[in-house]
C-alpha cells in the first residue's frame, strides 16, 4: 500500500505541474506583457510566479480560470524538446523572458529541455501529462507576493496558487478542508482574540504578545518548567549574544552563517544566538565533571534569532525571533539510550497533554555535516535502539539530520491531520569533540561526554500557532487567558456579581466582570466570540439563592450552582488539564 501511495503522489505531482503550465499559458494569453517566473508542483497543489501587477491578477482570477478551461477544452499536447543552451537562450531572448534567461545561466548542462503547448513554451524538465485535456478538476486559490528566487534583494513577483485532482470528489473534499483551515488560521484568530500581533514598525518575523497571549505563554511555560524539574532538569539562562569564536568552534559559522546575525563590537565579531547549545556547553565546561555528575540535564526557555527571508515568514509558524524549550543532556555513552528513551516519553506526554497526534521520523546524516562515519553510525544506532525499545513506529528520513548529528523528529498532527515540526532529539558526538568535553570516569581517566540536544514542544511560538489552529482558538480551561466572564443581567445584581468576581480572583481563577448596561444576549454573544470557556449568568434568582447559572461555550446551561461548587468544578477541570 505504501508503494501505491508513493506512485499516486507522483502522478498527482505530474498533474499539478502540468496544471501550472496551463495557468501560465492562460495568463500569457490574457496579459502578454507578463514575464514568467517558475511554476512547480508543491504539497497539495502548485503555483506560478509572474512579473506583473499583483492587483491586476487578483482581480482577474475568474477570467484566468475560464481561459484555463478553454485551453483544457483545446486538448493541446505537451511536447518535449531538447535544445542546446544557445538555442534556448535565443528562444527566450525572442520572447523577452528575462527570468528564464537567468535560470538558463545556472544550468551547467549543455543541453536543456523545454515543453511546448500550442503557442506556449516553457523551460522545464517535466514530466507532464499527455495533453491539456487530461486536466479535469482544478481550482485557483489565491495570490501572494513572492520575491524572485526567495531573495529579498530581488524583484517582487505575483504568485498564483492553485490545486488539481484526478476526481471532482477529491477536489471538493480538499476545498472543504481549505475552508476549515481558513477558519482556523492562527493569524486571523490571533488578531481577533488579541493574542499576538506582528507589526511593520517593529519588524517582520518578530511577534508581540498581547496580555492574553502572554498569559497563555506563561501557563504553558510554567507547566513546562515544573515538568522538567520533575524529570531532573536544571534551569539555566544564557545571554542573547556571544563572541563569534564560540560559533567558529561549533561549526555554525561554516554551516549555518547565512541564517545568523553577525555584527562587530570594538573590532570583535559577535553573534545574536541562533540556538542555545554553545552557551550550555560553556556551563558544562565551567568545572571538571565526574561520572557521578552525569547525566547533567540543562534546560532553558531560550530566545534565539535566525535570518529568514521575508518570503518564508508565516505568522508564529516561521519567525526571525522565537523561544525554544531547549535542553542539553550531557551523559556517558552507556547512558545515551536510556536518556533518549526518557526524552521520548516526555515528548509524547506533552503531545498527549495538548491532545495532539504525532508521527515519528529518524533523520539521518545530511551531505553537509561534520564528524566521522563511525560517530554518526554510533549516534544513529542509539536513536534507533531507543525507538525500538519504546516500541514506537517510525519512518527513516534519509539525509534530514542536523549537520552535527542524526535526530528523531516528532511531527505534531493537528485536528486537520496536518503535520508540524515539533519535538526533536539529537545525539551528538561531534560538538563534544570540538569543545573537548570530558568527564572523570570511575577509574580516574578522562572520557569524552556525549551530548543530547532536545526540545519537547519545539519553538514555543510555533507550538502556540499550531495550538490555536488545532483548537480553533477554543482553549481548554487551564490554558484559556480568560476563564470566566461574569454577566449580571441588570444593575441590581451588580453588587452580588462583584462579590462572586472577587472570590474567583482570590482562588486564582482568571475572571472578568462585564458590568456594562448592555442586553444579556449581546454580552453572551461577545463572550462567545472571545471563546471564553465559561460565562456566569447572574440574575434575580441567582442573587436570592446565592448561586450562579453556568453557560458553557458550547451553549450548555447549568442552573443553581453554588459558588463553592463552582470553584471545586473549575479547580478540578484545571488540575486535570482537560
Amino acid at each position: 500500500m505504501k508503494g501505491y501511495k508513493k506512485q499516486e503522489e507522483k502522478q498527482l505531482e505530474v498533474l499539478r505541474h502540468s496544471t501550472s503550465h496551463i495557468l501560465a499559458q492562460a495568463v500569457k494569453r490574457i496579459f502578454p506583457q507578463a514575464k514568467l517566473g517558475v511554476g512547480p508542483a508543491i504539497k497539495d497543489g502548485f503555483y506560478y510566479d509572474f512579473d506583473i501587477d499583483g492587483e491586476l491578477l487578483a482581480k482577474n482570477l475568474s477570467r484566468i480560470k475560464r481561459e484555463m478551461e478553454k485551453i483544457i477544452q483545446e486538448d493541446i499536447p505537451f511536447q518535449k524538446e531538447e535544445l542546446s543552451k544557445g538555442e534556448a537562450k535565443r528562444l527566450f531572448e525572442e520572447r523577452q523572458e528575462s527570468y528564464k534567461l537567468e535560470l538558463l545561466k545556472d544550468i551547467e548542462d549543455d543541453q536543456v529541455s523545454v515543453y511546448r503547448g500550442g503557442e506556449f513554451v516553457d523551460l522545464c524538465r517535466g514530466p507532464h501529462v499527455e495533453s491539456s485535456g487530461k486536466v479535469k478538476h482544478f481550482a485557483l486559490l489565491s495570490t501572494a507576493g513572492a520575491y524572485w528566487r526567495g531573495k529579498e534583494e530581488n524583484p517582487m513577483l505575483t504568485r498564483i496558487y492553485g490545486t488539481s485532482f484526478f476526481t471532482k470528489e477529491a477536489l471538493d473534499s480538499y476545498l472543504k478542508w481549505m475552508e476549515e483551515a481558513k477558519k482556523r488560521d492562527h493569524r486571523r484568530l490571533g488578531k481577533e482574540l488579541e493574542i499576538f500581533g506582528i507589526y511593520p514598525d517593529l519588524g517582520s518575523g518578530l511577534a508581540v504578545y498581547h496580555p492574553k497571549g502572554a498569559i497563555i505563554r506563561e501557563v504553558i511555560e510554567n507547566f513546562e518548567k515544573k515538568e522538567h524539574m520533575k524529570r531532573g532538569y536544571e534551569l539555566v539562562r544564557t545571554p542573547h549574544i556571544s563572541r563569534a569564536d564560540l560559533w567558529k568552534i561549533s561549526g555554525h559559522l561554516d554551516f549555518y552563517k547565512e541564517n545568523m546575525y553577525v555584527f562587530s563590537v570594538n573590532g570583535e565579531d559577535y553573534v545574536l544566538k541562533p540556538m542555545n547549545c554553545p552557551a550550555h556547553i560553556v556551563i558544562y565546561k565551567s568545572k571538571q565533571r565526574s561520572y557521578r555528575d552525569l547525566p547533567l540535564r540543562l534546560f532553558e526557555l531560550g530566545t534565539v534569532y535566525r535570518r529568514e527571508e521575508s518570503g518564508v515568514l508565516h505568522g508564529l509558524l516561521r519567525l526571525r525571533g522565537f523561544t525554544q524549550d531547549d535542553a542539553h543532556i550531557f551523559c556517558m555513552p552507556s547512558q545515551v539510550v536510556d536518556e533518549v528513551r526518557g526524552v521520548l516519553q516526555f515528548s509524547l506526554f506533552m503531545m498527549n497533554t495538548f491532545k495532539l497526534g504525532y508521527k515519528i521520523n529518524l533523520s539521518t546524516r545530511p551531505e553537509k555535516s561534520i564528524g566521522s562515519d563511525i560517530l554518526w553510525e554510533m549516534s544513529t544506532a542509539a536513536l534507533r535502539e531507543a525507538l525500538i525499545r519504546e516500541n514506537l513506529d517510525f519512518d527513516v528520513a534519509a539525509g534530514e539530520g542536523a549537520f552535527y548529528g542524526p535526530k528523531i523528529d516528532i511531527q505534531m498532527e493537528d485536528a486537520l491531520s496536518r503535520l508540524w515540526q515539533g519535538p526533536t532529539i539529537q545525539v551528538d558526538f561531534n560538538l563534544p569533540e570540538r569543545f573537548d568535553l570530558t568527564y572523570i570516569a570511575s577509574g580516574g581517566e578522562k572520557e569524552r561526554v556525549v551530548m543530547i540536544h532536545r526540545v519537547v514542544l519545539g519553538t514555543i511560538d510555533r507550538f502556540l500557532g499550531v495550538l490555536i489552529e488545532h483548537l480553533e482558538g477554543k482553549f481548554p480551561l487551564w490554558l484559556a487567558p480568560l476563564q470566566i466572564k461574569l454577566l449580571p443581567i441588570t444593575d441590581k445584581e451588580l453588587s452580588y456579581a462583584k462579590g462572586v468576581y472577587e472570590k474567583l480572583i482570590k482562588e486564582d481563577i482568571r475572571a472578568e466582570l462585564d458590568s456594562r448596561g448592555e442586553m444579556l444576549s449581546y454580552k453572551i454573544r461577545e463572550a462567545q466570540l472571545q471563546k471564553v470557556p465559561y460565562m456566569l449568568v447572574i440574575g434575580k434568582k441567582e442573587k436570592e439563592t446565592d448561586t450562579v447559572t453556568i453557560r458553557r461555550l458550547n451553549g450548555e446551561n447549568i442552573k443553581g450552582v453554588s459558588l463553592r461548587e463552582l470553584i471545586r468544578m473549575l479547580k478540578e477541570e484545571i488540575s486535570i488539564r482537560n
